[in-house]
């Protein structure tokens, strides 16, 4: 039996960078994968590949600010698999700036997918997790959720609140036996830090005090989401898994 075998897992932000990463790792253990994005296009493509390879997977459109994005998504996913497993909440945005340079706009951003989106997606799946008896929610917070950086201060707050959302949840939902655990990665090789990492000066400033000095790989964050989503972590719940390098070590 493979790791996550016949779980039905939805993993939100799939089409790219983490999210697609997330999705092939767990597909590859044996779940059905629902790669839930705005990107229609990209996230047909991560479906099709997954499917190419001898996995289940099926795309599904989602704006996770939208509450009726949510529920059209969870209803076709029950509609068709008959439950929902695993929820990841992994979709997110990166502003980078200065608290006196962000605009209301752009930090009303950032939390409207950082943080609502973990709201609605969290509250979407509940009733199919308590009528089915368990569930399983994995957020991915970051390390940013956990220390201060410069030049971060919406993404940051953003991340905090999931943190602690995260162990609400995990007290709120326990009587339901809907596992709840958040994921902090330290800097990881993305699309979304692509063009920060290529410039020398500003990779050795963000990689910062990470012993191991390198990025992640986004697997390498995968095989924690992979362990959280699999029964071998039935005992962990209100947790932070910490996957970083060392960066919060120091």
């Amino acid at each position: 039996m493979k790791r996550v075998q016949d779980k039905v897992i939805l993993v939100t932000g799939g089409a790219m960078g983490m999210g697609q990463s997330h999705c092939e790792l767990l597909a590859g253990q044996g779940a059905w994968v629902y790669v839930a994005d705005m990107d229609d296009a990209r996230g047909n493509a991560v479906a099709e590949g997954i499917r190419g390879s001898g996995g289940r997977a099926d795309f599904v459109h989602l704006d996770v600010t939208r509450e009726s994005d949510w529920n059209a998504a969870v209803s076709k996913i029950v509609e068709r698999a008959g439950r929902i497993d695993v929820l990841v909440n992994n979709a997110g945005i990166l502003v980078l700036k200065p608290v006196q340079d962000t605009t209301n706009e752009e930090w009303d951003r950032v939390f409207d997918v950082n943080v609502r989106g973990v709201f609605l997606g969290t509250r979407a799946v509940v009733p199919p997790m308590r009528q089915q008896g368990k569930g399983n929610i994995v957020n991915i917070s970051s390390i940013y959720g956990l220390v201060g950086a410069p030049s971060a201060s919406a993404y940051e707050a953003s991340k905090g609140a999931v943190r602690l959302f995260t162990k609400s949840c995990a007290v709120d939902l326990a009587e339901f036996n809907i596992r709840v655990n958040s994921v902090h990665p330290g800097v990881i090789e993305t699309p979304m830090t692509k063009d920060l990492l290529s410039t020398p000066e500003v990779r050795t400033a963000i990689l910062g005090p990470t012993l191991l000095k390198r990025p992640a790989k986004p697997v390498e964050v995968s095989q924690v989401v992979l362990f959280l989503a699999s029964d071998e972590s039935s005992f962990v719940h209100g947790a932070e898994m910490v996957v970083d390098g060392g960066y919060t070590s120091v």
